[in-house]
């Protein structure tokens, strides 16, 4: 039976995940910030097969409240081995470009959060020797595009943080995995010009997260096109790069 850790429990993404986990009969940690969707979650979970699923309401932006919430959850658990992080935003992009504390706060939200999860984190399955670290990040990170830079360059930064991080604990035995999503149908993307061909449902990314952990994948794009896609986004010479409408 798998003990996982979610933060960011509520999320399309993470949901999608731990049902098929759920099939599995896990036991669930799950943490958010809103306790009714997270009650929501919890009982869709528990129809599903979960054997034990415990809640903890908490904004990941406060810093000062995660170790509590590790505490809470190696009390319920007693030993992690998976940590799906999985929480974040979509800020607008002119709106950062206006106003810097907005900027700041959104980068927060998706990168320095996470970056403070990870290293809490980091430093229980570096102790237990054992268990897996993954990270939804985003496609955005490959490469710094005029609309949603700030974004991308908070998923860059978790990206790049996820590398070093792997390095690190592989040689105790603990995996860490970055997890790349393409356009995804979830309520953060609705009513966004997004290319109908290219958008995907949160179960299909799901089951990607799900066989990727499983093989201790290190960078995962899911679905794998978007590695085809961001590859060639990455080659655009810089001088052509800048102008475009991307």
């Amino acid at each position: 039976m798998k003990k996982i850790l979610i933060v960011g429990a509520t999320s399309a993404i993470a949901t999608a995940c731990a049902r098929l986990w759920a099939e599995q009969g896990s036991e669930f940690f799950l943490v958010g910030r809103n306790e009714e969707k997270l009650q929501q979650t919890a009982a869709d979970l528990r129809s599903r097969g979960a054997k034990v699923v415990n809640l903890h309401c908490m904004d990941s932006t406060n810093f000062d409240a995660h170790p509590e919430m590790l505490n809470k959850c190696l009390q319920a658990l007693r030993q992690i081995d998976i940590a799906l992080i999985a929480h974040g935003t979509l800020p607008e992009q002119k709106a950062c470009e206006e106003y810097a504390d907005l900027a700041l706060q959104e980068f927060a939200n998706n990168c320095t959060s996470v970056i403070a999860l990870l290293t809490i984190l980091a430093n229980q399955l570096e102790v237990q020797r054992c268990g897996t670290l993954a990270v939804i990040s985003s496609v955005a990170g490959d490469r710094g595009r005029p609309s949603n830079y700030l974004y991308g360059a908070a998923k860059a930064a978790i990206s790049t943080f996820c590398e070093g991080l792997r390095a690190r604990l592989f040689k105790v035995g603990v995996h860490v995995m970055d997890i790349k999503p393409g356009f995804v149908e979830t309520p953060m993307t609705r009513g966004l010009p997004l290319p109908a061909a290219l958008v995907v449902k949160p179960e299909k990314v799901a089951k990607c997260v799900i066989k990727a952990v499983d093989r201790n994948v290190a960078t995962l794009y899911a679905p794998r096109f978007w590695s085809l896609i961001m590859l060639i986004i990455r080659c655009i010479p810089q001088p052509v790069f800048k102008r475009l409408n991307l």
